[in-house]
């Protein structure tokens, strides 16, 4: 029996994510704050998200942790940080929850999302994540990132997450693409 709400193709494919949250809509002012911090090192802009993100997911379901969605470590090495976990760690102290940056590592480095199309973004992460080997996974998870355009990033993480024995994996991101 279908969920309201549910889709042909979501029930078909069912989602790795059992939820997303997305505090605002990707537009101005947003459309402004997002670059400057993941592309201009504007770390206060991300201090920022992070806070306004806090009020609207203090009311949703807690995760038994946050989990950053990392960057590949050449990415990382060219950016000097990793925006994702710029904004877990206030996010996760301001809400009094776990911060597990060592559960998910991106192992194959892939052309920038914001250049690709739904189906090329989805051929583009596959197989770009793997779990830490041995690490205890919780039970719920919340995967934290900037912006999510079609998702295909956020599916490909939480499909690693629920095959390491993750049982729940939320999205929780600033902005959402319309």
């Amino acid at each position: 029996m279908a969920v309201a709400g549910e889709c042909g193709d979501c029930l078909l494919h069912p989602p790795a994510l059992t939820h997303t949250r997305a505090v605002f809509v990707y537009g101005f002012p947003l459309d402004r704050l997002v670059p400057r911090f993941k592309f201009h090192r504007d770390l206060a802009a991300g201090q920022l998200m992070a806070e306004l993100m806090a009020g609207p997911l203090a009311l949703a379901p807690r995760p038994d942790a946050l989990v950053p969605v990392p960057l590949h470590p050449n990415r990382m090495r060219q950016r000097g940080y990793d925006q994702a976990l710029e904004l877990a760690r206030p996010l996760a102290a301001a809400l009094a929850l776990p911060l597990r940056s060592d559960l998910l590592r991106r192992v194959r480095a892939t052309a920038p999302q914001s250049e690709l199309d739904a189906g090329q973004r989805q051929r583009n992460v596959a197989r770009a994540f793997r779990v830490a080997p041995h690490a205890a996974m919780p039970d719920h998870v919340a995967l934290v990132d900037d912006v999510m355009t079609t998702g295909a990033t956020l599916q490909a993480a939480a499909r690693v997450l629920l095959g390491a024995g993750v049982r729940r994996v939320d999205a929780w991101v600033c902005a959402r693409v319309p």
